[in-house]
């Protein structure tokens, strides 16, 4: 394999998500990357997996030479890779596994900032108004109510609770407007998942995961996989509404600088709204996270 040892190692010992299995194609090899190096993802005999590829390699095909094999997970319709050596398995998603749920895989989008960046927008309840009017939300209702903010260390992750939020439009099938609430949970520090309401089942949550492939210090590839209670009649009109949200979030994303996000305590607004980014910030720097972020004064 290549020498990777210049790669952050808390980023390199990571699972990233590499591909929706779904959409590989059935046969030959495709080229992507991970944390600026090239891999080759695509089934090589009866195997899916990932390969690194050499550096003097050409383009990728089904009769290319392959590199070093790398570690694969299959979870959440996805395929994982690592270029280091995970300290504890992939996090899990229980609501995956119910069979009453459907599951969509919303497509890809490159953001032209870091994935710890995608990571704390997907946070961030206090743009709603602003960014995604009409959606969710809108004008005078843009008041962030107070939530609560959990770390845990074993295993490693936060969870935002309690948090409440008008939108006029939840969902792709929602008419009217309603108080929705959230849960947040950060499992990874390229990924998040929400669990919302606005389901037909009260006592239950819809899911929406991001998962960032992390392609360089100040571009990623979000992925993003939906997980809901009711049944789905009509996929492109689903598609279609989260691809818009994250249409939306994209110029004003890729307009924020620094593209990597600042970890340094002066740069973190100490108001209510951001206690969840506060959080996140702090939780990467204790981490020591090195990968796509300003880990001095910004």
């Amino acid at each position: 394999m290549e020498n990777l040892s210049h790669i952050d190692p808390i980023a390199r010992d990571e699972w990233h998500v590499v591909a929706s299995i779904e959409e590989l194609p059935s046969t030959g090899m495709f080229s992507t990357v991970l944390l600026g190096q090239k891999i080759s993802i695509g089934r090589h005999g009866d195997r899916l997996g990932a390969w690194c590829e050499p550096q003097a390699a050409a383009e990728p095909s089904g009769s290319q030479v392959f590199g070093a094999e790398l570690p694969v997970i299959q979870r959440f319709g996805y395929l994982w890779a690592t270029l280091g050596d995970p300290p504890r398995d992939l996090f899990e998603i229980p609501e995956f596994d119910e069979p009453d749920r459907s599951r969509i895989v919303q497509g890809v989008t490159r953001v032209g900032v870091s994935a710890p960046r995608a990571v704390e927008n997907f946070l961030d309840m206090g743009h709603f108004p602003f960014v995604h009017t009409g959606i969710l939300g809108e004008e005078p209702h843009t008041e962030v109510k107070p939530y609560k903010v959990d770390v845990y260390s074993d295993p490693p992750e936060i969870l935002v609770t309690d948090c409440e939020f008008y939108q006029p439009q939840a969902n792709a099938g929602s008419e009217t407007g309603a108080d929705t609430e959230y849960v947040y949970r950060i499992p990874h520090p390229f990924c998040a998942v929400l669990y919302k309401t606005g389901s037909t089942r009260p006592d239950r949550r819809d899911v929406i995961a991001l998962f960032g492939q992390p392609v360089g210090e100040d571009q990623v590839l979000v992925h993003i996989v939906i997980c809901l209670l009711d049944e789905v009649t009509d996929v492109a009109a689903m598609r279609s509404f989260h691809q818009t949200i994250l249409g939306q979030d994209k110029p004003i994303l890729e307009n924020q600088m620094p593209k990597r996000l600042p970890l340094d305590s002066r740069s973190e607004v100490p108001i209510r709204a951001d206690a969840a980014s506060a959080a996140y910030r702090r939780w990467l720097r204790e981490r020591g996270l090195r990968y796509g972020v300003v880990t001095g004064s910004a």
